[in-house]
């Protein structure tokens, strides 16, 4: 389970027996099983963010930090070694940006070495700089989110403030505290009266598997739900407010994540419920201005529709849930319009879902 002290939780970190070793939580297996597991080779890193060892975008880029250190650590200082690691993590997952950004980033830093024996120095610090700028990245999100949560509180009387969120956006998808989750740990610990709606979010149920395990974790109010289910509770008044997380934003506003999250901002949007999208600044493609046309969508295998994990008779197991033979598309995210997003929360504010919205936050980017 998560440390009693939060403060002190990682995703990811350098084995303290061997630096040789990095280390991470196989998500996998969660709820049911917690289980540490071994990044030895930059190709183990390859294969957890892959296959979903690693999820969330802020953690993807983190591991694929990590698995640069590794390469320049087994390569004798071999830059061609290297740049075969880079590729093939650039290649694991192309939804999330923060994978391309970490890439670049770590390659940035080795390029600039003076002599091949700081490679791995460089990558090393690198890696842990990304990991500690997250954090706080993560706590700034909790700040200003804060703020939402405490006006609807203000509003409320007492009364628990709704949070309907989608897939897993917690610190699980991140080094530490979440994106859309930080608001709300951070409104539980001032003893607001909150309460999450956790969309099981379907096909590898990270809403139930993840979110609610680490909501559970830190004693926060929730509830499971269906992923169809959101739209009633809307319509029923049981929602003050929407918070998702996103794996690339275009610099207009428009968000992809996790597939069905544009289904909830469409029920938000007929609602009259406030839709707002948790992001670092590190999950903004600056280069992308149409998120529909120009996100690619990552489609995977088609088990992960097909089967469910779960436990029977005390063993965990995979169990098959349709005919052999059906035709199966699996679609990992789906892009939200700006128009129907009411903010973006960031590290340094919450703007609207325009490009000149995050421009006011981020100037430095205007030219980009």
């Amino acid at each position: 389970m998560l440390p009693d002290n939060a403060e002190d939780f990682r995703t990811i970190w350098l084995c303290a027996e061997d630096d040789s070793v990095v280390q991470i939580i196989d998500q996998r297996l969660l709820p049911h099983d917690y289980r540490i597991h071994d990044l030895r080779t930059w190709q183990d890193g390859v294969e957890a963010i892959a296959d979903m060892y690693v999820r969330g975008a802020p953690l993807i880029g983190a591991t694929a930090a990590w698995s640069l250190y590794l390469a320049s650590l087994r390569s004798g200082n071999d830059q061609s070694e290297i740049n075969t690691a880079a590729s093939a993590l650039l290649d694991s997952r192309p939804t999330a940006v923060n994978l391309r950004w970490a890439v670049q980033r770590v390659m940035k830093r080795l390029l600039s070495a003076g002599t091949p024996n700081d490679l791995t120095a460089l990558a090393r610090k690198e890696a842990e700089d990304i990991c500690d700028e997250d954090v706080e990245i993560s706590r700034g999100i909790g700040d200003h989110g804060l703020k939402l949560i405490e006006t609807i509180a203000e509003k409320k009387n007492g009364e628990a403030v709704n949070v309907l969120t989608h897939c897993n956006a917690g610190s699980l998808a991140t080094i530490n505290w979440g994106t859309a989750t930080a608001p709300i740990y951070f409104a539980h610990r001032l003893g607001l009266n909150v309460h999450v709606w956790v969309d099981e979010t379907r096909p590898r149920n990270q809403g139930s598997q993840l979110t609610a395990w680490e909501l559970a974790a830190n004693k926060v109010p929730h509830t499971l739900i269906v992923d169809n289910a959101g739209g009633h509770l809307m319509q029923h008044g049981m929602v003050d407010l929407v918070i998702t997380g996103t794996d690339r934003t275009t610099r207009c506003g428009d968000v992809a994540n996790k597939i069905g999250t544009y289904l909830k901002a469409l029920a938000a949007h007929d609602n009259g419920i406030p839709f707002y999208v948790a992001l670092p600044s590190t999950t903004i493609d600056w280069n992308s201005r149409d998120g529909i046309a120009e996100i690619p969508i990552e489609e995977r295998d088609p088990s992960e529709v097909t089967d469910v994990y779960g436990v029977s008779n005390g063993e965990t197991t995979h169990v098959r849930t349709v005919a052999p033979g059906t035709a199966v598309s699996n679609f990992a995210f789906d892009v939200t319009p700006a128009r129907l997003v009411t903010g973006l929360i960031t590290e340094r504010g919450v703007s609207s879902a325009s490009e000149e919205g995050l421009l006011a936050l981020f100037p430095e980017q205007r030219d980009a």
